[in-house]
């Protein structure tokens, strides 16, 4: 029952996200926008490691994030690596494939992938800075994508909720991290954690992404704003 109950609310909290992040970019605004080929990129990597678990038996050996293996680039490779059974790896790419699509529309391709990319470093660096071994920061058991999509997909909440003056919309950002840290402190729940971490960088990074012109209009902040370019 506790397994569900963790699987029950790391799903709402990524639904929190997705829609925060369907209100950041405007629902009204989907079919209008660009393949987000950075995303598909990301995506087919994550489709292409499974299809390399399924055919070949030592790519988990060779490519997690194992302590016992050397290899710098298994912190990277472990990602899309999944080691959650079917269920999970179908879960883990699909809300990768949806969560990184919405991310490339708003913070745009380069920016997305670097927050990606914080999202698989930062909480191993943090784990080291406090010399945390036995409650991880990190959801990674050796291996799985979720993590960084959870960090990924909080940074939407963040740019929600300095993006609209909606108080709806603000309610449903704000309610990202105070949930992620009810999961952490309740559950022990890694995901609540890295979501608060990738809120908190999304917070910090949108003010100079704005004035370098790295984010699309938000519809979120701006109803009648053309759809920007991704």
């Amino acid at each position: 029952m506790s397994t569900v109950l963790f699987n029950l609310t790391t799903a709402a909290l990524m639904v929190l996200m997705f829609k925060s992040g369907i209100a950041l970019v405007g629902e009204d605004t989907l079919r209008r926008r660009p393949v987000p080929w950075a995303a598909v990129g990301l995506t087919a990597l994550a489709v292409g490691a499974v299809v390399l678990q399924v055919t070949w038996s030592g790519a988990m050996a060779r490519f997690d994030a194992d302590p016992s293996r050397a290899g710098w680039w298994r912190v990277f490779t472990s990602v899309f690596m999944q080691n959650g059974g079917v269920l999970g790896a179908v879960w883990n790419i699909a809300t990768i494939a949806v969560i990184a699509a919405l991310a490339q529309w708003f913070w745009r391709g380069p920016l997305m992938l670097l927050l990606f990319t914080a999202g698989i470093l930062l909480p191993q660096q943090i784990d080291a800075l406090f010399g945390e071994t036995a409650r991880s920061t990190d959801p990674r058991n050796f291996a799985g994508s979720s993590g960084a999509t959870y960090f990924l997909a909080a940074t939407l909440a963040a740019a929600l909720l300095f993006g609209t003056a909606d108080r709806t919309q603000r309610l449903l950002a704000v309610s990202v991290p105070v949930v992620g840290l009810v999961l952490w402190v309740g559950q022990g729940n890694a995901h609540g954690l890295v979501t608060v971490y990738g809120f908190v960088l999304g917070a910090a990074v949108l003010p100079a992404a704005r004035r370098l012109g790295l984010t699309a209009p938000a519809p979120a902040a701006c109803p009648e704003a053309p759809v920007g370019r991704s």
